[in-house]
């Protein structure tokens, strides 16, 4: 292997159809690496010239990107960027249809290279773009490959997306309301809308004057999942935009055509759906965090109306009866409703959350599931005091739950999947899964015969039932139901008991001082475990402004446990990567610590990945040398700890991740069972036998000797 200051290189020129090997010094200037070779082929003007790695990427090798290449790499003279440019900027402007749409092809293509963009770009060649396609004479492929140009050239983040025309807005919204338009055309239309909306509130407006959700909707209709995908990330685009009271879109739109289609939901389109549903959910945050106004009537109406329909009464005029004796059957009533504060319930509604989100649950209860409703209250109201379940106290609590279930209020996460298709199978849905849920409250109050005082006991055996159920992943709110019919409380004693039976948490000394000695060979078999993994290797994603034109990189560990490899990759790989194909290496002897979270430094940096938690939760970075960094963001929690796990590992440190911990737990636990599987239904004492006394003779032993 040759020296960082020295590579090897195989050069070719297509034009002249000569090949060389050849080595390029480093520290040489570029331009002078490009003027020799120039020379060496008799071609002057040696600044309209560059050179590329010659692969799918084709992409100019800079200054600033030189120490990026690989030794071997096979090399491209080439016309410069600029002259690519200019070149490219006359033909698109070509009479001759054929000869433009060549030209078309070759900028987007070209255009995925971010030095050719900046060359593109200074010659105003986006307004260019702009104008051909609000001039609307381009169609079919010539426009697909025209919007597709637009989109790589703004991916570089080098213009504004403030600068672009009502016209164009204009023009692009019309290719997604179009009914019949040409897949490639839509897709790109979508990506464009998403953008702007997504990168300016000012654009949103204008965008938002010229597609509305409902127009979106009909794009959900297809089979084609990418331009459902693409339509969803507008629609979640505008949602997020969107002022609180324009912010409303139906979940049950999405279900029919993409959840119940035959086809398999990827990873993208998970995510969509996923983030939509969060921002369905956000919207009921308001309502959350709003506490009740006691002296506010219309709020205090509806508590009058859960009493009028609960108890079939009207509501009595002024002059009838005192007020004492109003206030006394008011009182009675509250109180058989199930409110903590029997005189003001009012009061009840303060606490936030749920705030008045409960109280919108309870109304939404008992006026649509009005006999169920009216069961529940007559129900509890003729028990005993002690036995009855309070319907107003349940019904908050509940609905506080329910939003820290659904973690109402939190943004989406970067690259969460996890949605529930039942969601999307009722306009209302919430307030349903609340209805289903309360009947659930109260039939595991009956069944653990609960009174006030377990108030909380019974909370707690309501969640794990709904935990359980939503695990299951339900398609509709029936089979979410369903579910919940084979967790009854009696099933719940059955589940936690096989769960502390496999935990087998035995705590008799003989047994603790088994667990110590057997713990540290878990933990040499997780150690290795860890660093087998960093051996396999693990392919890191670069975080990008567009999750779907991800860059990858891979990182493994070499088979001594010596050296990291590591080094760019075109795609994301299938399987292994080869040590020989990573061209850069870290020997372990050279790093000095592991950081992990905010300390890291690309954390640190103004605005680095949207500093959103989920990413700092799977930052982590290497430092070697005088203060030099490798930088990782995990794909996932697993992956996460496995890395930094091995890399403590190999510093000789303790594994302290939660996956760690979770291994021990496992392994433990099992090598217990297995070297206790002897001894099973023995009672195993606390304290050892006592040792019998010695013999009167030791006659019985064997003398070897």
């Amino acid at each position: 292997m040759h020296s960082k200051a020295c590579f090897l290189y195989t050069l070719l020129n297509i034009t002249l159809n000569k090949v060389i090997l050849c080595f390029f010094l480093q520290k040489k200037p570029l331009s002078a690496i490009i003027k020799e070779v120039c020379e060496g082929w008799s071609l002057g003007n040696h600044e309209n010239f560059a050179l590329q790695i010659a692969d799918a990427t084709n992409f100019y090798i800079t200054e600033k990107n030189r120490n990026d290449i690989k030794n071997g790499s096979i090399l491209r003279l080439t016309t410069s960027p600029y002259q690519t440019a200019v070149q490219l900027h006359e033909r698109i402007q070509s009479s001759s249809m054929d000869a433009k749409l060549e030209a078309l092809k070759d900028l987007a293509n070209a255009s995925r290279d971010i030095t050719f963009a900046q060359e593109f770009i200074n010659l105003d060649g986006i307004s260019l773009l702009t104008q051909m396609v609000e001039s609307g004479t381009d169609f079919g492929d010539l426009l697909s490959f025209t919007l597709t140009a637009f989109v790589e050239l703004m991916d570089h983040g080098i213009v504004s997306w403030d600068t672009f025309s009502v016209a164009f807005i204009k023009k692009i919204a019309s290719y997604v309301n179009k009914s019949a338009m040409d897949t490639a055309v839509l897709q790109r239309s979508l990506a464009i809308l998403e953008s702007m909306v997504l990168n300016s509130q000012d654009l949103y407006h204008k965008v938002a004057q010229e597609i509305t959700i409902g127009q979106l909707i009909p794009h959900l209709q297809g089979t084609d999942q990418d331009i459902q995908t693409y339509t969803i990330a507008v629609i979640n685009a505008l949602f997020l935009k969107a002022p609180e009271e324009k912010r409303q879109v139906s979940l049950q739109r999405a279900h029919t055509n993409v959840i119940r289609s035959p086809t398999a939901i990827n990873d993208e389109m998970a995510h969509q759906l996923y983030v939509l549903q969060v921002l369905t959910f956000n919207l009921l945050e308001d309502r959350m965090m709003t506490k009740m106004d006691p002296q506010d009537q219309a709020q205090r109406d509806i508590i009058f109306e859960l009493r009028r329909i609960a108890f079939d009464v009207e509501c009595e005029p002024n002059s009838s009866g005192s007020i004492e004796k109003r206030k006394s059957m008011y009182t009675r009533d509250y109180k058989k409703l199930g409110f903590i504060n029997h005189v003001n319930p009012a009061v009840d509604f303060t606490q936030i959350p749920p705030g008045m989100l409960a109280l919108d649950n309870m109304l939404y209860f008992a006026r649509h599931h009005q006999d169920a409703y009216i069961r529940i209250v007559l129900e509890n109201s003729s028990r005993e005091d002690k036995h009855e379940c309070p319907f107003g106290r349940s019904s908050i609590e509940l609905t506080k739950m329910l939003c820290e279930i659904l973690k109402v209020g939190e943004l989406p996460s970067e690259n969460c999947h996890d949605f529930h298709p039942m969601f999307f199978t009722h306009d209302r849905s919430f307030e349903e899964f609340f209805c289903i849920c309360i009947q659930l409250l109260n039939k595991t109050w009956k069944e653990m015969r609960a009174t006030s005082e377990d108030f909380n006991k019974v909370m707690q055996v309501v969640r794990e039932q709904i935990m359980r159920a939503l695990t299951l992943k339900p398609n509709s709110l029936d089979q979410f139901k369903s579910r919940l019919q084979n967790l009854s409380y009696t099933e719940i004693l059955k589940i936690r008991q096989s769960e502390r039976m496999n935990q087998e948490d035995f705590q008799s000394r003989p047994i603790l001082e088994l667990r110590e000695k057997i713990q540290p060979e878990i933990m040499e078999l997780i150690k290795q475990q860890r660093l087998n993994r960093l051996c396999e290797g693990t392919c890191f994603r670069k975080i990008s402004s567009r999750r779907r034109q991800d860059k990858f990189w891979y990182c493994r560990l070499s088979p001594n446990h010596k050296v990291l490899h590591y080094g760019d990759l075109e795609e994301s790989p299938q399987g292994e990567v080869p040590h020989d194909s990573l061209q850069d290496k870290l020997p372990v002897a050279d790093i000095k610590a592991v950081i992990t979270g905010k300390d890291c430094p690309h954390m640190k940096e103004k605005g680095a990945l949207k500093q959103n938690k989920e990413v700092l939760e799977l930052a982590f970075s290497v430092l070697y040398e005088s203060d030099e960094y490798l930088n990782f963001i995990a794909p996932d929690k697993h992956e996460y700890c496995v890395w930094t796990d091995g890399l403590n590992a190999l510093l000789g440190k303790e594994m302290t991740s939660d996956y760690t911990k979770s291994d021990m737990d496992t392994l433990l636990s099992m090598e217990m069972k297995l070297r206790l599987l002897d001894l099973e239904n023995i009672q195993i004492p606390e304290a050892p036998p006592p040792i019998p006394k010695e013999p009167s003779n030791y006659d019985f032993v064997y003398d070897c000797n």
